[in-house]
């Protein structure tokens, strides 16, 4: 009796990577003449990436550097969470993050494309921050890859594949 075919669909960034996108876009932040004197920095605390400057318009150039630095990388925006830029004292700040794994919206959403547009043959089962998907035919599920890939709120990697 044949088995069913699975693989787990994941949301994971190589945080080597992160790191070192952060230390190149402090590099060019350091020697950059536009970022002269606006007090431009952008440093890493945690699990928040912290940007600083002058003025709102410095900040956002900031963030800009960093997600150059990040596409170089081969890590994808999707998983940048970049919030507003805010004023703290005389300084502008803004504060990012990395987002892993896939969260529950998300994953509730992923699960019901695959219900509604998938083949019928297709299961999707969410465990903890990735999901399950499971067929008796391989090529239905990559046919569910193929959906997915076009998937616009996260940023998705296909593992397992058996």
């Amino acid at each position: 009796m044949a088995s069913d075919s699975t693989f787990d669909v994941v949301s994971k960034v190589d945080k080597q990577e992160v790191s070192n996108a952060l230390n190149q876009a402090q590099k060019e932040i350091a020697q950059r003449y536009d970022f002269k004197g606006v007090g431009a920095e952008i440093d890493f605390s945690g699990e928040k990436i912290l940007m600083k400057a002058s003025s709102e318009e410095r900040v956002k150039a900031v963030l800009d550097v960093f997600e150059s630095k990040l596409v170089k990388r081969g890590i994808s925006l999707k998983s940048l969470d970049a919030g507003e830029p805010y004023a703290s004292g005389k300084e502008t700040r803004l504060e990012a993050s990395i987002k892993e794994g896939i969260d529950q919206p998300t994953a509730k959403k992923i699960t019901k494309l695959i219900r509604d547009e998938g083949p019928k043959s297709v299961k999707a089962q969410i465990q903890g921050d990735e999901l399950r998907v499971s067929s008796k035919s391989r090529d239905d599920l990559q046919e569910v890859i193929a959906m997915l890939k076009k998937f616009e709120d996260a940023d998705l990697q296909f593992i397992n594949f058996r």
